[in-house]
């Protein structure tokens, strides 16, 4: 792998925090080198989120990721602003239930994925998150469901216990969603 730098952007509410923290518990389950940097506005629900998270085989120097090779996009806001900042040759995952237009460039890898839609159709409610999380860990082809699923129990707290079905259905229909 060497390093890999992930930003997670939408709204406070989102969930944006918690994938980068299941994504960062995964790394560290693989003995990666791991950071994990949370950033909100102060409204914190509706208003502006997002995650850093690098896993690297050798330390990582510094959390803060300006050009991640990963975007993972839940509103327009946020694709409008980091778009530009992503690595010639990246990865940008879309949620195209909340976002109407096409990304503009045409040298890195795009996923539209309808994960709001999806995570309605499929009663997972609000872990339109977790549905993208599925589909960058098959994109990336490091969706291993023994790991995936030890960082969700490393995640989830034992009073939202309930939720780890849920959140491991989630990441299945993210990483079944071959549109």
């Amino acid at each position: 792998m060497a390093t890999k730098e992930f930003l997670f952007a939408g709204f406070g509410g989102q969930g944006l925090l918690f994938s980068g923290k299941v994504l960062a518990y995964k790394g560290l389950i693989e003995e990666k080198n791991v950071s994990w940097l949370p950033s909100y506005g102060p409204e914190m629900r509706g208003g502006t989120a997002n995650c850093s998270v690098i896993i690297s085989d050798e330390p990582v120097g510094a959390p803060i990721v300006l050009n991640p090779d990963v975007l993972v996009a839940m509103n327009l806001p946020s694709l409008d602003k980091y778009e530009k900042a992503v690595r010639k040759g990246g990865i940008i995952l879309v949620d195209s239930s909340l976002i109407s237009r096409k990304v503009e460039r045409d040298d890195v890898d795009v996923y539209y994925v309808p994960a709001t839609r999806l995570a309605d159709e499929n009663g997972t409610g609000q872990l339109a998150n977790m549905i993208l999380m599925g589909k960058l860990l098959s994109v990336l082809d490091e969706y291993n469901e023994e790991t995936v699923s030890a960082a969700l129990e490393k995640c989830i707290s034992a009073r939202h216990a309930d939720m780890l079905d849920y959140n491991r259905k989630a990441m299945e229909t993210g990483r079944n969603y071959a549109g």
